[in-house]
């Protein structure tokens, strides 16, 4: 089990990392834009990556390249709210091919998926920290280097507490 301690840290395994997490703390998600990183146990769905900035993963859980045209939405009017989607879109998202590093590596949670419930919130995700630390508006961010090391050492069963 992965541990996102409100702290700022996470714990796996013997390994402890800083991390930033939403903007305002681990708490009971209210809803979409409320820069709370959700408290609860999730799974791992997806890893996605940059094939041009990430070399090499190791782990046994399904991943997917970043291509241009992919977001992910953010709009509760969607019927693809906290979905995948393709660019150009008419409603609000999150694009995953950044210039900046953040999404070079995105383990995606499985929060509010099913059923998808309108406006409760949507990407919660565990990505790349900026050099800052900064907050986020809900995902957990760490270093790139710390996240390999706990891509190396997760699998599909393993799961993911915040709080």
């Amino acid at each position: 089990m992965i541990i996102v301690k409100k702290t700022g840290y996470i714990e796996y395994k013997n390994f402890e990392f800083k991390c930033a997490l939403g903007k305002n703390g681990i708490k009971k998600k209210i809803k979409e834009g409320d820069n709370i990183t959700p408290k609860g146990t999730f799974k791992i769905k997806t890893i996605y990556y940059r094939k041009d900035k990430v070399k090499k993963i190791l782990t046994s859980i399904k991943i997917e390249k970043i291509k241009k045209n992919m977001g992910w939405c953010d709009d509760p009017r969607s019927a693809a709210y906290n979905k995948l989607i393709n660019l150009p879109n008419k409603y609000s998202y999150e694009r995953l091919y950044r210039k900046d590093n953040i999404y070079d590596l995105i383990i995606v949670l499985n929060y509010n998926m099913r059923p998808v419930i309108k406006n409760k919130g949507s990407a919660i995700f565990i990505h790349v920290a900026n050099n800052n630390y900064n907050p986020t508006r809900g995902c957990v961010a760490l270093s790139k280097i710390d996240l390999l090391k706990i891509l190396n050492n997760i699998n599909k069963r393993t799961k993911v507490k915040i709080g």
